[in-house]
């Protein structure tokens, strides 16, 4: 019963996940919950270990033995360690960060120190390069040695903001941003966006950001997806924490942001969100009816509605035991004419498709209502959105 309670979580919801390291844990994450998972890296990763620029930067932190070293993320430092360790440096390096003071951007980077045999003197508990840069400017860093192992993307301003306040900064960028290994997705990606044809878009990254905008505005579709996204009721994107969200923040998206910074926190986060927003759940005799935006369980089997059936299913869902009429049902059929028979038809349909002639009553000369177990909640909704067109989610 517990897997299938997960299972039902996000069932229906359409999700882009825009990340390349991690893209298969999370989303398998999300597809364990229901959702359907549309991969479109947006950036590809640069390997590490034969990184000639990586492995000299390293030796002159070594021959500079810096007073300071900044770690802004776990695994950009066990890249370094690897990378170092297969160059044959790995000793000294060691030796060198622990006569060093340490400082890491978060509990991330400081496991990973650990894990390296060291300790971190001081842990910025927001994750941001800001606390850091705050701590830093205001001890004073003139005539400073500082290392600073970067994220992918390189500076985020950090090092321009130490050199200028007189200390001489090193800069290890570990791992590096490469293009899309597949642009073709990121173009579908991009347009599913632009149409709110999908529930939410995840970012993992600030330069995932960046490159996702970028590609948005060479495909001539950056205002369509801005608007989207800026849209209460439009795709909701969704970030890994707050420095992934700044470029967002930029064009005036506010994205959803877990209270951790974890990628669990945002598929938890997703849950709560995508629920909230679409879900509609009513108790029936056959069990519970989830009707979400592009597709339904009923007691936890997916319905192969048509665009039609989501449409009326949804409906009666969101009239929780109440009567809805012909014409409304007619109203509401995407692509109909005027004749009642169309309700006739879809409602026969929907029957066939629910496999349970009790769940859809007819009300003689009044219409259709939805059999609602009477000792439950009328509903549980968090809005009714009119049927999109044909969707990947839906059967035809």
């Amino acid at each position: 019963m517990a897997t299938d309670l997960i299972a039902d979580q996000l069932s229906g919801a359409m999700v882009v996940v825009t990340a390349h390291r991690r893209a298969a844990e999370l989303g398998g994450a999300l597809e364990r919950r229901g959702a359907q998972v549309i991969h479109a890296p947006v950036l590809s990763i640069v390997p590490h270990v034969d990184d000639q620029e990586l492995l000299a930067r390293t030796r002159e932190v070594i021959a500079d033995r810096p007073d300071v070293v900044i770690v802004t993320t776990g695994v950009g430092f066990r890249g370094w360690t690897e990378a170092a360790d297969a160059a044959g440096l790995l000793p000294e390096l060691v030796e060198v960060l622990a006569a060093a003071r340490i400082i890491a951007r978060g509990p991330k980077a400081r496991g990973a120190i650990q894990a390296a045999g060291l300790s971190a003197d001081w842990v910025a508990e927001s994750e941001t390069s800001d606390e850091i840069r705050e701590l830093l400017l205001g001890e004073g860093v003139a005539r400073l040695s500082i290392a600073l192992q970067h994220h992918g993307s390189g500076s985020d301003g950090l090092d321009e903001d130490l050199v200028a306040a007189g200390a001489r900064v090193t800069p290890l960028v570990v791992y590096r941003w490469g293009p899309s290994p597949d642009p073709a997705a990121v173009t579908r990606s991009i347009d599913l966006v632009a149409e709110a044809a999908v529930d939410a878009v995840v970012f993992t990254s600030a330069p995932g950001v960046v490159a996702f905008l970028e590609a948005a505005r060479e495909s001539g579709r950056l205002a369509e997806v801005l608007d989207a996204m800026r849209d209460p009721d439009g795709v909701l994107a969704a970030v890994v924490g707050p420095v992934t969200a700044a470029p967002l923040r930029a064009e005036r998206v506010e994205p959803m942001v877990p209270d951790r910074y974890r990628m669990g926190a945002v598929v938890r986060e997703l849950i709560t969100q995508l629920a909230d927003r679409e879900g509609i759940q009513v108790t029936t005799p056959s069990g519970l009816l989830v009707v979400q935006r592009r597709g339904a369980r009923l007691d936890g089997r997916a319905l192969a509605l048509t665009p039609s059936g989501l449409v009326v299913l949804r409906l009666l869902a969101a009239a929780s035991g109440s009567v809805v009429n012909r014409q409304q049902i007619v109203d509401s059929l995407p692509g109909q004419g005027g004749s009642l028979h169309a309700a006739e038809v879809a409602i026969a349909r929907l029957r066939e498709t629910l496999g349970d002639l009790r769940l859809i009553e007819t009300v003689v000369k009044r219409g259709y209502r939805l059999t609602v177990l009477p000792d439950e909640p009328a509903a549980t909704r968090g809005g009714v959105h009119p049927a999109p067109g044909l969707l990947p989610s839906v059967a035809q």
